[in-house]
């Protein structure tokens, strides 16, 4: 197995530019399996916050990174679908989720979200002693007792201190989900129907769309339907409202600019006609220095005329 990894290779989900270099850092063991991003992609071609691997280490070691209630030492950790990642000094808090295409995103998202993450129930097995253990898909396994009510392709909320589940959301029609791959990844609905398949292949899932802009429903495979909670789509308008705010405040920023250029035009204006308006009187003033010029040079003439004809007179007599 190589030590390097090519970019033009990497998944589909991995948030990196293909051409612009040829190789890029390679995901190390841990959770997601191949899905998984490495840490540093996210802190140097995401966030920006460093600018080489040397930087990325540097502030691992301070601690400052976490991720589900972890610090993070490692710059090739694998980050994965609905981890939460908590910058300590900037007061950050993130949660990755795909976005169109099935790319892993960043949302912002509060404090108090931040305290738990996600997870979709992939296996659920009999283990010694009277448990059963939960399978989910970031690889994560709890224990829990059999009389518990959970199913594979439910949804439960797992607290990032204790790992104890806050919540629990049933794979059901009417269930709000969304999908984290093919096609429609990014995409959010209420499930409509769920059609089972009498064979090895994929059940086949049918959501109504919440995006107005979207078609009014769409179908996927169920092993891309991941069912969630109001919190995703809370947080989707906030960074709506967000984005809206910002771009009303460029608007009123350059509406500023454009009224001030509109008041330094004016001003221009005015000078240029009163530079204008000055103009005719310095050329009369030109005009009639010119006309005195000419009437001297005639009465000079005049002078020197008169003057010849008295010397002529003299020399006669």
């Amino acid at each position: 197995m190589t030590n390097h990894q090519k970019r033009l290779s990497v998944p589909q989900s991995w948030p990196v530019e293909r051409k612009e270099e040829t190789f890029t850092v390679k995901a190390g063991a841990g959770p997601h399996g191949e899905d998984g991003v490495p840490l540093l992609i996210l802190l140097r071609d995401v966030l920006g916050y460093v600018d080489s691997r040397k930087e990325a280490r540097y502030a691992l070691n301070q601690h400052n990174v976490v991720i589900n209630g972890t610090p993070a030492t490692d710059e090739e950790r694998p980050v994965g679908m609905f981890d939460i990642g908590a910058f300590r000094e900037r007061e950050e808090f993130y949660r990755v989720f795909p976005d169109e295409g099935g790319r892993l995103t960043l949302t912002p998202i509060d404090e108090d979200a931040a305290g738990s993450k996600l997870g979709k129930i992939i296996g659920k097995h009999n283990v010694s002693g009277g448990d059963v253990q939960l399978t989910l898909h970031d690889g994560q396994t709890l224990l829990v007792d059999e009389t518990a009510d959970y199913a594979v392709d439910d949804s439960i909320v797992v607290g990032n201190e204790d790992d104890d589940i806050v919540a629990h959301f049933v794979y059901e029609e009417g269930a709000l989900a969304t999908a984290v791959a093919g096609q429609h990844a990014g995409q959010i609905g209420s499930i409509d129907d769920i059609t089972v398949t009498p064979s090895s292949a994929q059940n086949n899932v049918t959501l109504d769309a919440l995006d107005a802009e979207a078609a009014d429903s769409f179908e996927t495979i169920e092993e891309y339907v991941v069912v969630i909670d109001e919190n995703f789509i809370a947080d989707d308008e906030a960074e709506e409202a967000a984005d809206d705010e910002a771009e009303a405040t460029d608007d009123e920023d350059n509406a500023a600019e454009a009224e001030e250029d509109a008041t330094e035009d004016e001003a221009d204006a005015e000078a240029e006609g009163e530079a204008e308006a000055d103009a005719p009187a310095d050329s009369d003033d030109e005009e009639s220095g010119a006309t005195e010029a000419a009437d001297a040079e005639e009465e000079a003439d005049d002078t020197a005329a008169e003057a010849a004809d008295t010397a002529d007179t003299e020399d006669d007599e």
